[in-house]
């Protein structure tokens, strides 16, 4: 007897998170043309499928590179979403007229991806690429939401394993606030803010500049910097 094994195509996806100056989590969005009309227009994860000649990571890291114009980037596979029926019809044919080919089943796997925000974004492969708040995603196609969502649990575990991947998020000066929004942001922790400037105030791989924040409305706060040599030293995670 004959295995029914499948027939299939391997792609990446990779999720791109950001962090705005509204103190909120983004996901980076492509756009995809479907049919030709203006009326046809989805958001996507960036993604491609894996060439002949390459490995799965060099696959991430080229759409990656496609998509930001940025040769290095911090990149972690989770996981392989491979639902034969994660493609609709409406997929498949959007696939067809990608790829010139026709793919029935596509078996992806995900990368997740930090960015910070401010960088410029300078796309080689999309015309329209844009930032998303992670609470203002609308509905993708293929599994792309649900791929979103098991992503925010990744990073979750990949900051309490290895907190300095936080600062990926944050600019190169930052106040004490902006750690604590965005730790709380993705943790979904709550940790009173008295406690959690204390703590970071023991740590002394964030620096204190002798900068504060100006034409602001509320108290000028002051900034702070990540001293990655100090803390490869220390290796202490922030929160247990």
């Amino acid at each position: 007897m004959i295995p029914n094994f499948i027939h299939t195509y391997v792609s990446v996806d990779c999720v791109v998170f950001g962090f705005d100056n509204e103190n909120r989590l983004n996901i980076l969005l492509v756009q995809r043309h479907f049919e030709n009309t203006p009326d046809e227009q989805h958001r996507k994860l960036p993604g491609s499928l894996i060439m002949n000649n390459e490995d799965v990571d060099d696959a991430a890291q080229r759409v990656l590179t496609e998509l930001t114009g940025i040769k290095k980037m911090v990149l972690k596979q989770f996981k392989c979403f491979a639902d034969p029926n994660r493609a609709n019809e409406k997929d498949v044919k959007w696939m067809d007229k990608e790829y010139n080919h026709h793919i029935d089943r596509i078996i992806t796997v995900a990368y997740l991806s930090l960015c910070k925000i401010d960088r410029k974004i300078n796309s080689s492969k999309y015309e329209t690429v844009d930032w998303f708040p992670i609470d203002k995603v609308p509905d993708l196609p293929f599994d792309h939401n649900q791929i979103i969502k098991e992503s925010l649990i990744e990073i979750r575990k990949w900051i309490e394993s290895d907190f300095t991947i936080i600062f990926e998020l944050l600019p190169k000066k930052f106040t004490i606030r902006q750690l604590y929004q965005l730790y709380s942001a993705i943790s979904e922790k709550y940790i009173d803010i008295k406690n959690f400037h204390k703590k970071i105030s023991s740590f002394n791989y964030i620096i204190q500049l002798d900068e504060i924040e100006t034409n602001v409305a509320h108290r000028a706060a002051r900034y702070y910097s990540f001293d990655q040599k100090i803390y490869k030293k220390n290796n202490t995670k922030l929160i247990k």
